[in-house]
C-alpha cells in the first residue's frame, strides 16, 4: 500500500540523528537502511517511536540482520538486540559494535 506523501517525509526532529544528510533528501523507503540503523543506534525514545510507527518489526529485524552497520556502542547494540528486536535473535556483536565501551 502506498504511503501518503506527508508520511513519507522525515520529520525535522530526526535531523540530529540523521546528521550526515539533509532530511529533505531522504526517502523513507529508498533510504531505509541508513534511517533504521541511525535511529536504532543513536535515536531517543521519540525517534524510536517514529521508527516503529513507520517500519514493521519484521522490516527492522531484516535491516538490522542483513544490513547492520558497525556504528553501535556495545550497550546500544544489546538494547536493540535484546529489548527492541527480541532476545531470541542471534547477532554477532563484532559486526555491529564500533567501540568497546
Amino acid at each position: 500500500m502506498e504511503k501518503k506523501a506527508f508520511e513519507r517525509k522525515i520529520p525535522h526532529f530526526l535531523q540530529p540523528f540523521l546528521w550526515s544528510v539533509n532530511i529533505a533528501d531522504l526517502d523513507v523507503d529508498k533510504d531505509r537502511i541508513y534511517i533504521i540503523n541511525q535511529l536504532l543506534a543513536f535515536g531517543d525514545m521519540r525517534a524510536l517511536a517514529w521508527l516503529f510507527q513507520h517500519y514493521s518489526l519484521q522490516e527492522l529485524k531484516i535491516v538490522f540482520s542483513r544490513h547492520g552497520l558497525k556504528i553501535y556502542r556495545k550497550s546500544g547494540f544489546f538494547f536493540v538486540k535484546d529489548i527492541l528486536l527480541g532476545p531470541r535473535e542471534s547477532f554477532d556483536p563484532v559486526k555491529y559494535v564500533s567501540a568497546k565501551f
